[in-house]
């Protein structure tokens, strides 16, 4: 079935706050990186956040300063927490795994989250 799991998806307001998590189901192998993709209807998919195996973060210009992603190797979980949220960041929020020769190759099912005014 779906390889990893996000939760943490809701309504919030404008200014608002929330946390995504995202964890593996079942085996996945070879990962390097972990991200956060988002996709609003209509628009291209566009890559949030990411974390490297090295802890190494990159944010999409969008969301610098705003989003924070971070990781829990003992829990096996990649969290992003969102901030001060604004209409746009409305979209589904995919989370993603980078398989060393593959690229993102592991995907989940996505959770919605909706910003509203």
């Amino acid at each position: 079935q779906v390889q990893l799991v996000e939760s943490g998806g809701g309504l919030v307001q404008a200014g608002g706050s929330l946390r995504l998590s995202c964890a593996p189901s079942g085996s996945i192998f070879s990962i390097t990186a972990m991200g956060w993709y988002r996709q609003a209807p209509g628009k291209q998919r566009e890559l949030v956040a990411s974390i490297t195996n090295g802890r190494t973060t990159n944010y999409a210009d969008s969301v610098n300063g705003r989003f924070t992603i971070s990781r829990d190797n003992a829990k096996n979980t990649v969290y992003l927490q969102m901030n001060r949220l604004k209409l746009e960041d409305t979209a589904v929020y995919y989370c993603a795994g980078h398989r060393m020769d593959w690229g993102w190759y592991y995907w989940g099912q996505g959770t919605q989250v909706t910003v509203s005014s």
